[in-house]
């Protein structure tokens, strides 16, 4: 879907002119080359913590792997359900303790959650509304985008704020919570749901309650430079295909806060990994810094390196690993 929506953008949007504008030259490989580098550093960052959460269960070199797989089921998921289930399959199948498995992977989506609730205020103070996207100077011209910003902020710091008060205050009372909340007619269908995310939600808060600040503070750097860098790789990109944007610390700043504002709003997009959808948008919202006549792509070799390069590894990578995890029963 994302290449189909590339090439239909490359037929309407290309131009043949601002193409032949770009300069290949050192500072486009540069800038490539560092962009490749930022976007190793990612997937070393959340091998790192998995490495770290199960606390050295799992090898650095198996947590490389095991991320592969984890971000190739991203890949081929919903964004707005991510790679959790297959998360929990993968950590199982490597002997895993199945109440541990659970616990890690609620921990991690927490700690990415708290990321982005703490870091997107900060952005919006720092930078203003025109992280958004181009145009939005203040409150009074949001347009869509700055409501579906505001709405997916809401529903971050709802699910966020309710998943850490059961793992680190009250995961019992969160649990009776989800017991009550799926007592009525209307929502008894999604019981045996809650009654799994209860349990697995004290599983975790049994798990990582008590264990040191230092493995708490250290897995949360490591997801700090996992999301970070999920953005300056493209942030590189730009200033690589774009000569004449300077490369300065102000923008650099303001493309990070706009790229993550972005990807807050095509957080809960419904095709997988956001194929299609988010190729398509990324010109509109950066059309104050990329021209919109090398947009495309410079979105095709950003998604290349980041969504697709997933799903070249998880292809290459996944058959041998189900059939020795399959042969080991």
């Amino acid at each position: 879907m994302g290449l189909l929506v590339v090439g239909y953008l490359l037929v309407r949007q290309f131009d043949l002119e601002e193409f032949r504008a770009i300069h290949w030259n050192w500072r486009l490989v540069s800038f490539c080359g560092a962009a490749v580098l930022i976007f190793l550093l990612r997937h070393l960052a959340y091998s790192y913590r998995l490495h770290l959460l199960s606390e050295r269960f799992f090898s650095f070199r198996k947590s490389m792997k095991l991320i592969v797989i984890w971000e190739f089921s991203s890949a081929v998921s919903p964004s707005s359900v991510g790679g959790a289930l297959v998360a929990l399959f993968a950590l199982s199948k490597e002997n895993y303790p199945g109440g541990k498995t659970a616990a890690l992977v609620v921990y991690t989506i927490v700690q990415d959650t708290i990321f982005f609730l703490v870091s997107l205020p900060l952005l919006f103070f720092l930078i203003g509304p025109m992280i958004i996207r181009p145009g939005i100077t203040d409150f009074a011209s949001m347009d869509q985008y700055g409501l579906w910003f505001l709405i997916s902020y809401t529903i971050m710091i709802v699910y966020g704020g309710t998943l850490s008060y059961g793992l680190f205050v009250s995961p019992h009372r969160f649990k009776q919570f989800l017991a009550w909340l799926t007592k009525f007619s209307w929502t008894r269908r999604f019981r045996a749901k809650a009654v799994e995310i209860g349990r697995d939600i004290v599983t975790a808060s049994n798990e990582y309650r008590s264990k040191p600040w230092s493995l708490h503070l250290k897995s949360f750097l490591a997801t700090m430079v996992a999301w970070s860098t999920r953005f300056l790789t493209v942030a590189l990109l730009i200033f690589g295909f774009v000569e004449d944007l300077d490369f300065s610390g102000y923008n650099l700043a303001f493309l990070y806060g706009r790229l993550q504002a972005m990807f807050s709003i095509i957080l809960f997009i419904p095709t997988p990994g956001g194929a299609g959808v988010v190729e398509y948008l990324f010109g509109g919202f950066l059309s104050d810094f990329v021209p919109s006549g090398i947009a495309p792509i410079v979105a095709g070799i950003w998604r290349l390196l980041t969504y697709y390069s997933y799903l070249l590894l998880g292809v290459l990578i996944i058959p041998g690993w189900l059939r020795k995890v399959m042969r080991r029963g």
